[in-house]
């Protein structure tokens, strides 16, 4: 009885371990999936279609960390980094909606417990996607800094 409570707890940490690192990689995997789709649904056969798929999904990420490092406006970024965060919010919204279910939570509080993982989840994927354009901006705060120190020794 307690290796299965113990085990039971380890599965669920790691479940949410997982949808956390992966919270970011919800755009690309869903822009994947539906390339692939249509490339699969329009005669590319399936070992051609996985190959489109992983290609548009990389892109995609690729894009995405460029855009939001490069971009220094704020409404641009704002824009992008919840073009990110949506879907990984979707996910773990469904996520925790399904692990509330399994635990037999009543039907209010799942959804409680849901809007509060989606909230996570999405916030977790905005600080990941900010964080590709943080050492950036650290590195040139650390530029600045040797500058104004060069200057006062002369």
């Amino acid at each position: 009885m307690f290796l299965s409570a113990l085990l039971s707890f380890v599965g669920l940490g790691f479940l949410c371990w997982l949808l956390f690192n992966l919270a970011v990689y919800a755009l690309p995997f869903f822009v994947a999936v539906t390339v692939g789709h249509y490339a699969f649904e329009n005669g590319a056969a399936p070992i051609g279609a996985i190959a489109v798929a992983l290609f548009a999904g990389a892109v995609a990420l690729i894009l995405g960390q460029v855009a939001f490092a490069t971009i220094r406006s704020p409404t641009i970024r704002l824009a992008i980094g919840a073009l990110y965060a949506l879907p990984a919010g979707l996910a773990g919204f469904h996520a925790v909606k399904g692990l509330s279910e399994t635990g037999g939570t009543g039907a209010a509080w799942t959804l409680i417990f849901a809007s509060i993982g989606a909230i996570i989840v999405g916030a977790t994927a905005w600080v990941r996607i900010a964080s590709f354009a943080g050492s950036e901006t650290q590195s040139g705060g650390v530029d600045s800094h040797h500058a104004g120190y060069a200057a006062r020794e002369g």
